[in-house]
């Protein structure tokens, strides 16, 4: 949907009109104008033509059905991942993109190799977790969770992300909490500090996967410009103004990151007050809650290797999750489906 559009169409309207159209669009979840039956039918046929708001997308089911991934195609025929992710405990996490493709060429993440195309618009992100919210309106549940973990990096699209975020948060959108939100960065300083400054207490997450700046930097190339030292530095002074634990993602990855020597040398990093380490295996990546889908240089750590590891930081003090697999069956992690698509 052109935003600019719609603003210009609603600023000659009551603003009763536009609670009605927020409501029928988030709250109802219509997918055709049509469908507002409390608005004018003239209203109706000029939003359909200015403003249509149906989504062309492909999904894939895992065989659990407990991740279904959405491979969404924009209007000017590119295309994005997102993906959802049902819990256990009736949470629902729709996994966001904010770009399409990426800058940064982590050698361990999918989208990297796809290389930049542009930035995501507010409505291209808003619109990921509306087509999820129809899909859980049939299934009569709602999505309960946003996180930005998808293709490209958000805060190299900071506005954008954040228009997003208020849109989904606000009353009249999806009515989320902020604390809903989780937003996954590589260490983008200028990004964690306006961060500091929202007023919307969203959750912060770093993808370290290494405690020292050579590896990271053979990982990351991002590191050079962003080593760990300046990143723990700004995550210390956004502790100070928020009060907010910060989760640091760490993909483990065969003989490469896992050994015990490299759990130590971690520990030594993440030994202060709210943080907290998510372990990640390598098969699964960040940016689908990972990084992006292995790009088959690596190999993931096996589960005793994992298991090691975490006990080391745990007898340390330091605060240790593992992250649950989602949709390994249907290349749950974001990129792997648009380079399959794309090499049809």
């Amino acid at each position: 949907m052109d935003l600019i559009q719609f603003q210009r169409l609603f600023n000659k309207e009551p603003r009763y009109r536009l609670e009605q159209v927020k409501r029928a669009l988030f709250q109802d979840l219509i997918q055709n104008w049509q469908e507002a039956m409390t608005l004018p039918l003239s209203l109706r046929e000029e939003l359909n033509k200015k403003c249509p708001i149906e989504i062309s997308a492909k999904t894939f089911v895992s065989k659990d059905k407990n991740t279904i991934k959405a491979l969404l195609t924009l209007k000017d025929g590119l295309k994005i991942e997102t993906v959802l992710m049902r819990h256990k405990d009736k949470r629902n996490t729709i996994c966001v993109s904010s770009q399409v493709g990426c800058s940064l060429n982590c050698s361990f993440c999918a989208t990297g190799k796809m290389g930049f195309k542009r930035n995501l618009e507010v409505w291209e992100i808003v619109e990921q977790v509306l087509f999820f919210a129809r899909y859980l309106k049939k299934i009569k549940e709602r999505v309960t969770n946003i996180v930005f973990m998808g293709m490209g990096e958000p805060f190299l699209n900071y506005q954008n992300v954040i228009g997003a975020i208020r849109i989904s948060n606000d009353k009249e959108g999806f009515n989320l909490g902020a604390r809903r939100f989780s937003i996954s960065t590589v260490g983008i300083v200028e990004g964690i500090e306006k961060l500091a400054k929202e007023e919307l207490q969203i959750n912060l997450a770093i993808s370290l996967n290494a405690s020292n700046d050579e590896l990271r930097s053979k990982l990351m190339p991002i590191n050079k410009k962003y080593p760990i030292k300046k990143i723990l530095n700004a995550i210390d002074d956004y502790i100070k103004k928020t009060r907010r634990r910060v989760m640091f993602e760490y993909i483990t990855i065969k003989n490469l990151n896992d050994s015990e020597e490299h759990a130590k040398a971690l520990t030594k990093l993440m030994k202060k007050p709210l943080y907290f380490v998510n372990l990640i295996s390598y098969n699964f990546t960040r940016r689908s809650l990972g990084e992006g889908g292995p790009t088959g240089i690596f190999k993931p750590s096996s589960s005793s290797r994992i298991k090691k590891f975490k006990e080391i930081l745990e007898k340390e003090g330091v605060i240790v999750t593992q992250r649950y697999r989602f949709g390994k069956d249907i290349e749950g992690a974001c990129g792997q489906l648009v380079a399959k698509d794309g090499r049809k």
